[in-house]
């Protein structure tokens, strides 16, 4: 007897029949060598074959098996005896008269469509492979491949399909995750035997990467449908880079993660592969659809549930999707916000720089709620704000309206969404601290402002630059329609200076309307009429003069005043169904022959009774009647301006006095003024016979509780923002041209970190490759300039050494384009504000610093990116954000030949 010899599998035995059919032998058995076992059923159907494997121990067996043959039959003999042992007489009976062997390699060929040769690569994997390929072929066999050649690749990535029942295309990481979320296909692949299990995930390794192992060691383990969870907790547990985590609570959550792998302790590179894999699911099934967010929502808390069971909950503050993480980063804000808000004076310009660092990470978070991350950006901006110097009073009325107008009032901006807060208890009193710090300094300011307001007042002194409502036809609406221009008035009631900056923004967002401000300069103001009620201020408004009055009292007035113009009030602005305004809006707006219109829009006005206007984002989609009537207006010069503003109701912090009357925000004066109140008497003010009492506080009123209320002397209510603007055409009112950014420096800018080395000096270091000149300051100084006593202050450089030596390079005067000239100062400006910015800065900041309006600096980059690009390579850049622009200053130097010599 021969050495023993392996089980023949029955699917290998099937494929070797098949082939024996095919030759067309009249042979009416073959013996195949293999152990004389066959646990499966005895009688085959082979291609409308009738075939019984018999095992044959002995030529008896076999002699009895071709005896017992019944017509028809075909038979398979599975025996370990060799052709001598079988003798002459039995081999007669069987195909090519010999023992045949099961060539596993054999059947490969013949499932593959009969492919002639092997890659010997292939043959070099291992005999598994081609058992692998037997065991499981489809019934219609393997798909055959594109050449003579069968590839390994080919090969095992059929088998590898047929496994995993994914597609060949979709073997590749996203795939592997995609499908590891169905339990259902990964039940063939845990019940394979661990030599091909473990040869196909090495195979997925070259296929899907390193996230290969991971994946398919937790599909091994049962753990298939928590993959994509594992994954997004592994990034935490083996940070990339230099990011830090715990350490103690990493290696421990480690440990408790490696039975969801089978025991197996991932590597570094693994962990980072299958999280990048993990993340990348996220965002396309976020993506996907509603469905799509609600299964990610799902794997999310699978993820946080898996964190808790190991322990790991604090390590989530470092996921950028987990929504625990968005909290945790939040938190790590608050605390930062509030080390930072000041004890009685400013906050250290440090402590804010950490608060912004902190912000970052909040912003980078891919979970974040958007309501709650602009509740952040608005609580930096006022620590910002904080550390600004609080100079000394307002020594008129004039300069205390500028500043609501031009800080205070996006101070309120700001400040409404701290006091609307947050919902985790830990933010909310971070806020609710840097509230009062900056509820302390504003209310120096409302008083300041108050004071001056009765002064004023009562001293009954000329206007000079400072317009009242009560002028703003005279100074503002006539001249422009001595121009020839036609005008939309659009009385916003109840808008103050904080909602105005946010109109403002969305009416200009797209660049089809353009701010226009007196000579170019900043925004200026209104000063309402008193007390601030709309019977009041916006009577006054419309009849050119103080007086109190309802919608007749307007309507009879303006017509007197413009005879040939329309005033529409909010019932004639409504519509039939179907029409977003009235067809005799529409009608009059088209009419060349009425220069004026004027429209009456109580948005703001109607929320302060009936909704929460200090949590809504005053814009177009929420003052609809705004974006209508613009849609309409597209010849006209729309002059934007309110009767005055509000104040919201403080909640619990909310103070209530006595009065004789039943008015929120002002009273006659039967009780002298208090610490939180103001007299103010004078022709200005249109009730009370001239005299009335009017709170400066906020939180004061009189009358029954709303969500907001007016009529006192806070800037936020005595403030009318004025805003004029024109479809895209900044030249259209003599003597107005575009206005700059209005927003304060405070409210866009981050504060530089004062303890981080300059960018300047590393740069300097990094380009230096031969000695130079010593200079006094740095790379960025004004050449060149005696050197000073150390301890001699010196005044800051405004053009930087670099950008000296750029305008004076014979190649930027070659790039100069005449048809299109960039002033070189405008350079100077421009480049100056980047590297002083770590080459980078916001296009708004850029304009403010430059003295571009607004609405041109998308051009004046262009223009700059063309005039600084050599040869392809663009030394300036736009973020996709699309409002960071870059410097690139290495290329730049490279470009230009400003090297140091």
């Amino acid at each position: 007897m021969s050495a023993p010899v392996s089980a023949a599998q029955p699917d290998a035995v099937r494929r070797k029949v098949e082939a024996w059919l095919a030759e067309d032998d009249q042979a009416d058995a073959i013996a195949l060598t293999a152990r004389p076992d066959w646990p499966a059923e005895p009688v085959l159907s082979v291609d409308g074959t009738r075939v019984r494997v018999v095992p044959c121990r002995t030529p008896l067996a076999a002699r009895a098996a071709l005896h017992d043959r019944a017509d028809g039959e075909r038979l398979v003999l599975l025996t370990e005896l060799t052709d001598s042992e079988l003798g002459d007489g039995l081999l007669a009976h069987l195909s090519k008269q010999t023992v045949r062997r099961i060539d596993p390699w054999d059947l490969v060929r013949q499932m593959f469509g009969g492919v002639k040769d092997l890659d010997p690569t292939l043959v070099r994997v291992g005999r598994w492979v081609a058992n692998a390929l037997t065991d499981h072929a489809p019934a219609d066999g393997w798909p055959a491949p594109p050449g003579a050649i069968l590839t390994r690749d080919h090969a095992l990535r059929s088998l590898t399909s047929a496994l995993l029942d994914l597609p060949p295309a979709e073997l590749d990481d996203s795939g592997l995750v995609q499908w590891s979320t169905d339990a259902s296909r990964q039940l063939r692949f845990t019940t394979l035997p661990d030599v091909v299990a473990e040869r196909v995930t090495a195979f997925l390794t070259g296929t899907a990467g390193r996230a290969a192992v991971p994946i398919m060691s937790a599909v091994r383990a049962g753990h298939g449908v928590d993959v994509i969870p594992l994954g997004l907790l592994a990034g935490l547990l083996w940070p990339a880079g230099s990011e830090r985590t715990a350490e103690v609570e990493a290696a421990v959550g480690r440990t408790r993660l490696e039975p969801r792998f089978g025991g197996s302790r991932l590597t570094p590179h693994q962990a980072e592969a299958l999280h990048q894999a993990a993340e990348a699911w996220v965002y396309r099934t976020v993506d996907s659809g509603d469905e799509g967010r609600r299964e990610a929502m799902r794997t999310l808390r699978r993820a946080e549930a898996i964190a808790a069971e190991i322990g790991i909950t604090g390590l989530l503050g470092a996921s950028t999707v987990l929504p625990s993480g968005f909290v945790q980063r939040l938190r790590a804000f608050a605390d930062a916000v509030r080390l930072a808000v000041p004890a009685g004076a400013a906050p250290h310009p440090a402590a804010v720089t950490r608060a912004q660092s902190a912000l970052a990470t909040v912003e980078a978070h891919r979970a974040a709620e958007p309501r709650r991350v602009e509740t952040a950006r608005m609580a930096v901006r006022l620590l910002r704000w904080l550390t600004t110097t609080d100079g000394p009073a307002p020594a008129t009325l004039l300069d205390a309206m500028h500043r609501q107008v031009r800080h205070d009032g996006w101070v309120d901006r700001a400040r409404l969404d701290i006091f609307a807060g947050d919902p985790d208890q830990q933010v909310a009193e971070a806020y609710r601290l840097l509230h009062r710090a900056v509820d302390a300094r504003r209310s120096r300011h409302d008083q300041q402002f108050a004071t001056l307001l009765a002064a004023a007042t009562s001293a009954e002194t000329e206007p000079g630059s400072l317009l009242r409502v009560e002028d703003v036809l005279d100074r503002v609406v006539q001249p422009i329609l001595d121009q020839g221009r036609r005008v939309l008035l659009l009385v916003m009631d109840g808008m103050g200076v904080a909602a105005a900056t946010e109109l403002a923004e969305s009416v200009t967002r797209t660049g089809a309307w353009v701010e226009l401000t007196p000579g170019g300069g900043p925004r200026t103001g209104v000063l309402a009429a008193l007390p601030t009620v709309t019977e009041v201020s916006r009577c006054s408004l419309l009849s050119g003069r103080i007086v109190a009055g309802n919608r007749q009292a307007e309507q009879k007035a303006f017509q007197e005043r413009f005879p040939a113009g329309r005033l529409l009030h909010k019932a004639a602005l409504r519509a039939g169904a179907g029409a977003a305004l009235d067809p005799d809006v529409l009608a009059a707006l088209d009419d060349r022959s009425i220069p004026l219109v004027a429209a009456v829009v109580n948005t703001i006005d109607d929320a302060l009774d009936r909704s929460d206007p200090g949590t809504t984002v005053w814009g177009e989609d929420t003052i609809t009647a705004v974006a209508d009537l613009l849609a309409s207006a597209a010849d006209r010069v729309v002059v934007l301006v309110s009767d005055h503003g509000h104040v919201v109701d403080r909640g619990p912090e909310s103070v209530t006095l006595p009065s004789a009357g039943n008015e929120n925000r002002w009273r006659l004066p039967t009780d002298p003024a208090s610490d939180a109140e103001v007299a103010v008497t004078g022709s200005r003010v249109a009730l009370g016979g001239g005299t009335v009492v009017l709170p400066w506080r906020e939180e004061v009123r009189y009358g029954p509780r709303k969500a907001g209320y007016h009529g006192g002397a806070a800037p936020a209510e005595a403030v009318i923002p004025l805003v004029v603007l024109a479809a895209g055409d900044d030249q259209a009112v003599p003597g107005w041209a575009g206005a700059p950014v209005a927003s304060p420096d405070w409210w866009r800018e981050p504060l530089a970190d004062s303890s981080a080395p300059s960018e300047s000096g590393a740069t300097t270091r990094r380009r230096s490759r031969r000695p130079v000149e010593q200079q006094a300051e740095g790379l960025f100084d004004l050449a060149p300039v005696a050197a000073a006593p150390a301890a001699a202050s010196q005044p800051a450089p405004t053009t930087p050494d670099l950008v000296t030596a750029l305008l004076a390079s014979d190649r930027y005067a070659q790039r100069r384009d005449p048809r299109m000239p960039l002033a070189d100062e405008r350079v100077a400006a421009l480049l100056g504000t980047l590297l002083g910015g770590g080459d980078r800065a916001a296009l708004d900041t850029l304009a403010a610093r430059a003295g571009v309006p607004a609405h041109r600096i998308n051009g004046t980059v262009t223009a700059l990116r063309r005039l600084l690009q050599v040869e392809g390579y663009p030394v300036i850049t736009l973020d996709p954000d699309g409002h960071t622009v870059h410097l690139n200053r290495a290329l730049l130097i490279e470009q230009f030949e400003l090297e140091p010599r």
